[in-house]
């Protein structure tokens, strides 16, 4: 039997994350970012035209076949994936949005790898209350001036091109948001990574100062009162393919655990013929079926463009806490051997813990399927 067109793509996402991400992803936990090669080569392969329109340059894919590339993507390291998807989702924002000139200006770039891109919400004083953002952008002749900090953003370090969202009216008032395309390396930005104890480079994490810097008018992306309601719609995709990622990373670290309990002898016999090694890996078998359960809901309610907001929540928060709990147990399953960088464990699980954090903290996910689940259960005061 033939293989199918998504079939094959897929295949060779799954050779590239094994053949070139898998290798570097140990230098990335200690600092080193990935190489412009790499991002071409992601290019190459589609991975930035994935869902993009083919009359626009792109590849057609379905929100369910990002989904499985988010997971392939993680499984060999989180932060590259997030870096790869954040570049494919502004390419794919100014297809669909974008005047002539900003087209013209920076989608062939982004959708062969040649440069990267961000999406800038987040803010020192706003994170998931996107409404309080204080960046500001002030109309002038021919364009706008843009003033603002953004942080903890995906591929500042390295983007040329970012989405900026920015009020122009009256703090607070989701109403007057709207979205800018900004070149990062002109005059008026000023931009830093973002370090932690967990490794950041190879997602690119960082922030950067506006001062003054002017935006013409072609790069006003979506106007005043499109703007958050375009922040809303996209959050739910999101947050699935970050569950898709966690899925991913599980299915990655069952398989190195489940191999080394067979090679391993202890007292004679395998690891995985003790029953008190087999059941804690039988446990996180189950976790992970139940958040691809959930995950695979997800995606369906978005291809058929149903809400997807209580299942998209429900589908993060049980896939991030499957990788929590359960990444250290199979870490310790494999023993010492798990923290060699050959394998993914410890990467995955400092991913698990970032994972819990992007698009939406699991506690104002549990705040929303709470109000949706039953909204007549909650409490009155």
């Amino acid at each position: 039997m033939s293989q199918t067109l998504d079939t094959v793509f897929l295949n060779r996402i799954r050779q590239f994350a094994t053949d070139e991400i898998a290798p570097a992803a140990p230098l990335w936990t200690k600092g080193q970012a990935p190489g412009s090669e790499l991002f071409r080569r992601a290019g190459e392969l589609g991975l930035m035209r994935l869902c993009v329109p083919e009359a626009d340059g792109g590849l057609g894919f379905s929100f369910a076949m990002k989904a499985q590339v988010c997971a392939v993507l993680a499984a060999a390291d989180f932060g590259f994936a997030m870096s790869v998807v954040n570049t494919h989702n502004v390419a794919a924002r100014i297809a669909a949005s974008g005047s002539a000139g900003a087209r013209a200006a920076f989608l062939t770039g982004l959708l062969w790898g040649e440069a990267s891109a961000c999406t800038a919400l987040t803010e020192p004083a706003a994170g998931s209350d996107v409404a309080a953002m204080e960046t500001r952008a002030t109309r002038v002749r021919d364009g706008w001036v843009l003033d603002g900090e953004k942080v903890w953003i995906v591929n500042a370090r390295h983007a040329a091109t970012a989405i900026v969202y920015a009020q122009t009216g009256t703090t607070g008032d989701a109403r007057g948001i709207a979205a800018f395309l900004v070149d990062l390396t002109a005059p008026g930005c000023r931009r830093h990574a973002i370090s932690s104890d967990f490794a950041q480079a190879s997602a690119g994490t960082g922030g950067f100062v506006l001062s003054g810097l002017e935006v013409p008018d072609d790069n006003l992306l979506l106007d005043p009162g499109q703007a958050f309601g375009a922040i809303m719609s996209e959050i739910n995709g999101a947050r699935t393919y970050v569950a898709a990622m966690c899925c991913g990373m599980m299915e990655a670290a069952l398989t190195h655990c489940c191999a080394h309990g067979v090679s391993r002898h202890s007292f004679g016999k395998p690891l995985a013929a003790h029953q008190g090694w087999r059941l804690p890996v039988a446990r996180a078998e189950t976790a992970l079926a139940a958040a691809r359960e959930l995950t695979n809901a997800a995606v369906a309610a978005i291809e058929e463009g149903r809400d997807a907001q209580l299942i998209a929540a429900q589908a993060k928060i049980c896939a991030t806490e499957a990788a929590q709990t359960h990444l250290p147990v199979l870490l310790h399953a494999m023993g010492a051997e798990g923290l060699r960088p050959e394998y993914p464990m410890a990467r995955h699980l400092a991913a698990s813990q970032i994972a819990t954090l992007v698009d939406g903290s699991t506690e104002m996910l549990l705040e929303r399927v709470a109000k949706l689940a039953r909204p007549h259960s909650e409490t009155r005061t």
